[in-house]
């Protein structure tokens, strides 16, 4: 009786067993890793980089966070002021009168054709005394007061590149939660992917690397004129010269960001985030279309059935089947991760994801200009 399905549910099998394939090799063994220990043998003092444009309100929530760590080796704290007319400098001038390893950096103009970012960045970078680097956006915040000892213990496995997680605030709405449960499914590719030996990225919220890595990849030259990726694109430059990558998922090593609240906010922030995919290695490119590729189908087959004559036994049981698989992988990443979604809502959410993405995809080929503050 399997043998006299129609193609178009052969078609949908397939599609639901190239995903549970990568549930089982990459995604649920990730989830399933015994935690990590916070400290090490081998601590060194760490310098942690901010670079913030216009953004007093957040410096004010975040600094003081960073400045209570509780990291004995110690740690010095640059800010990287992008061209601010606010008060950044003021109260970060403050600042460094009481906490004498708070140091400013401070960016006038940038060069015309170079992304401001990264420019920014490459400046702070020069200024630091410590050969750890470790990284944050001044829209976030640490989860725990043992965020440094965490992601410096990534550096010890042996590794020149730590990948940190960073997830979103829990808000009202549904865009919230489409926001939230898109951050845990890509945290957990990236993640995950470079747990099994396969980095192809990682996240500027919460991302170290050596002094050495940025001098290894010549720093952002690559893509020095391009606005993003100034955290995914260094990982693969890295990655190519032999850069070693430890992932460092425990709850306590995250941190917390604060969420678009609009609809047109969260898509000028993915578009640029995914405008660096087109600069992948073509392995990573099809390791993660691949992926990304079984979900459309699935649903692009899934909903041309309904409009047919389909055999809804079929359809249902592996509509079914796929659906109980994702609640199940998706409770044990959010687990891991410590990220927590509504299990009704999960269904929900991964259907409009896959079609945002694909909006997104052709919302790049067709528009590729973008946008920096």
């Amino acid at each position: 009786m399997l043998f006299f399905l129609s193609p178009a549910i052969w078609v949908l099998l397939a599609a639901v067993l190239v995903q549970l394939s990568y549930a089982a090799y990459y995604f649920l063994p990730f989830a399933r890793r015994p935690p990590e220990p916070t400290t090490g043998p081998d601590e060194e003092p760490v310098s942690v980089l901010v670079c913030a444009h216009n953004e007093l309100d957040n410096l004010r929530r975040l600094l003081p966070l960073i400045l209570q760590q509780d990291y004995p080796p110690g740690f010095e704290l640059v800010l990287i002021d992008d061209r601010s007319t606010d008060d950044t400098v003021r109260y970060v001038q403050q600042l460094t009168q009481y906490y004498p390893h708070v140091r400013l950096v401070t960016v006038t103009r940038t060069p015309d054709g170079l992304a401001p970012k990264k420019y920014a960045l490459t400046l702070g970078i020069k200024t630091a005394r410590y050969p750890r680097l470790l990284f944050t956006d001044a829209d976030c915040i640490p989860a725990t007061n043992q965020w440094l000892r965490y992601m410096q213990r990534g550096f010890s496995r042996p590794a020149e590149i730590v990948l940190g997680y960073s997830a979103y605030a829990e808000e009202p709405g549904f865009l919230n939660k489409l926001i939230r449960f898109e951050t845990l499914l890509s945290g957990a590719q990236y993640l995950s992917f470079a747990w099994r030996g396969q980095p192809y990225m990682g996240v500027g919220r919460n991302l170290g690397y050596t002094r050495q890595v940025f001098q290894l990849t010549k720093g952002f030259a690559s893509h020095i004129r391009s606005l993003s990726g100034d955290d995914d694109l260094l990982v693969q430059d890295a990655v190519q010269r032999g850069a070693r990558v430890a992932v460092v998922a425990e709850p306590g090593a995250h941190t917390l960001s604060e969420p678009a609240t609009t609809w047109s906010a969260w898509w000028r922030q993915k578009r640029r985030h995914l405008s660096a995919g087109r600069s992948y290695r073509l392995a990573d490119r099809l390791r993660i279309g691949t992926f990304m590729g079984a979900n459309l189908v699935f649903y692009g087959t899934a909903i041309g059935l309904l409009f047919s004559r389909p055999d809804w036994v079929p359809l249902a049981t592996v509509c079914l089947l796929r659906t109980a698989a994702m609640l199940a992988v998706f409770h044990q990443l959010g687990r891991r991760l410590d990220t927590r979604l509504p299990p009704l809502w999960l269904p929900v959410l991964d259907a409009v994801y896959f079609f945002y993405y694909l909006a997104l995809g052709i919302s790049l080929f067709l528009y590729r200009t973008l946008r920096w503050k």
